[in-house]
């Protein structure tokens, strides 16, 4: 605020997008930690990572039941969402069970800590918890009993502290308290809206220009540390191994799909700190390394033909929707470890465009007709995916000039509490910005299609091994 030459009184409201982690506190507020303090870090840790997968065993628990909450799931659990990892709690900590008096979505939790009141935003609830945004089969919308029932959670509602119903995007939740805004640097004047999780505000962030229009053909691709794929349609379609349709969970009155990959950029990091040769490329290894693939491909084509990799090293969320899938290098050889790290580092870079080519293609056969990507998240930053995703996918490629379309989604959230009459699809026509457009480079479609043939193939190959280790 001071940076920006701004009083406390400018900001009218705010809105919180963060990870879909999940927070535990006791009754009274306090932290309930998993553990505490570890190798010198402080702790206490009462925060449950998104992308900590030990709930598995609770996941395929869920999907056993044959709830219709699947039907909003691409038809299958995943351990990333906050029942499984709930239910691995009360198994595995019953002692933590017992004190539990509050478990929420980062986001909520945030919009909780700074107002003191208990809603929660639709995002959060009708993504990660399982709640029903939509009627059916003769049904109102809300939580299946039975389905927490068939899971030993009849008592979730309770312990988490969790509403019946669920706040729109953008529909103000009250107003910050005393602490909050002295700690803010704001006043008590400032709305505190339902926010969204992190990917679904990159969403918003990068769409709010087409949400009255065609909206179905383009693609929110929100790509760092991991990727997510979010597609909008004004239609309920169901995609296998999709997560969703969820109704709300961007904008009111669309359906939301949501695909996925767990590590991406998560990925290059691990195989960057893994290689000798890292050194060698700088301060900046990530930045060097697409600098040289580049060079390569301008100068002769595929960097490294003979490698392929797949890169689900922490599971498949999209589309196969299995957590126990692992990653795959076929082609290796002995030369010098920097050679090694280029073409490895390429290999993964195809493959994760390729893990988004396969969710485009799934959902434009369950009904999309994506031929836009809106790019956002780290990889927006980086000339190779850049390039990668146009030219993989075969789609147009847009990156906003918003310099960070999540914190854009944000506050479009937050303009919404400030005029809930006009709604959020207003404030996003308001707030949006211009983006640029590249199209696919022709002279890399052959190459894309040999490498993405071999990509496939090498997914029928994992499961004939699998079928010969009886995994």
């Amino acid at each position: 605020m001071a940076a920006a030459g701004l009083g406390p009184e400018a900001v009218a409201a705010l809105a919180f997008s963060a990870t879909c982690s999940l927070v535990l506190r006791r009754g009274d507020g306090s932290p309930l930690a998993l553990s505490e303090a570890t190798a010198g870090l402080p702790g206490p840790w009462d925060v449950v990572v998104w992308m900590d997968h030990r709930a598995e065993a609770e996941a395929e628990a869920c999907t056993a039941t044959g709830s219709r909450v699947l039907d909003c799931l691409g038809g299958r659990m995943s351990p990333e969402m906050q029942v499984p990892k709930l239910m691995w709690l009360k198994r595995h900590r019953p002692d933590l069970w017992r004190e539990l008096g509050l478990a929420a979505d980062l986001s909520d939790f945030l919009a909780w800590r700074c107002s003191g009141t208990a809603g929660r935003s639709v995002c959060t609830l009708v993504c990660k918890w399982t709640w029903l945004a939509h009627e059916a089969d003769g049904r109102e919308q809300g939580w299946d009993r039975g389905f927490l029932a068939a899971v030993d959670l009849a008592d979730l509602t309770e312990k988490a502290a969790l509403p019946e119903k669920a706040s729109p995007v953008g529909a103000p939740l009250g107003r910050l308290t005393p602490q909050a805004a002295e700690a803010l640097g704001l006043t008590t004047d400032c709305l505190v809206a339902a926010g969204l999780i992190d990917a679904h505000a990159g969403a918003l962030g990068t769409l709010a220009a087409h949400l009255e229009g065609p909206v179905e053909s383009r693609l929110a691709l929100i790509a760092g540390t991991s990727n997510c794929q979010i597609a909008l349609h004004r239609e309920r379609h169901a995609v296998p191994g999709v997560w969703g349709p969820y109704l709300g969970a961007v904008a009111e009155g669309l359906w939301c799909a949501e695909g996925g990959q767990s590590a991406t950029g998560a990925l290059l990091d691990h195989l960057v700190r893994g290689s000798a040769a890292a050194g060698e490329f700088g301060a900046d290894p990530h930045e060097a390394l697409s600098a040289e693939i580049l060079r390569r491909l301008e100068a002769g084509g595929d960097p490294a033909p003979e490698l392929h990799l797949l890169p689900d090293f922490i599971g498949n969320r999209s589309p196969h929707a299995d957590p126990g899938l692992r990653g795959v290098v076929s082609g290796l050889t002995i030369e010098e470890p920097a050679e090694t790290l280029v073409k490895l580092y390429w290999a993964a870079a195809c493959s994760i465009a390729y893990g988004t080519r396969l969710v485009i293609e799934r959902l434009n056969a369950g009904g999309y007709r994506i031929g836009r990507i809106h790019l956002s998240g780290g990889h927006a930053k980086s000339a190779l995916f850049r390039r990668l995703y146009a030219d993989a996918t075969g789609c147009a490629l847009l990156v906003s000039e918003s310099a960070e379309p999540v914190l854009l989604g944000a506050a479009i959230a937050a303009a919404a509490a400030l005029d809930p009459e006009a709604g959020l699809k207003a404030a996003a026509g308001a707030l949006a910005r211009p983006s640029r457009s590249s199209a696919p480079d022709p002279r890399f479609t052959a190459l894309h299609e040999r490498r993405y043939a071999a990509f496939l193939a090498l997914y029928e190959q994992r499961k004939a091994l699998e079928a010969i280790m009886g995994a």
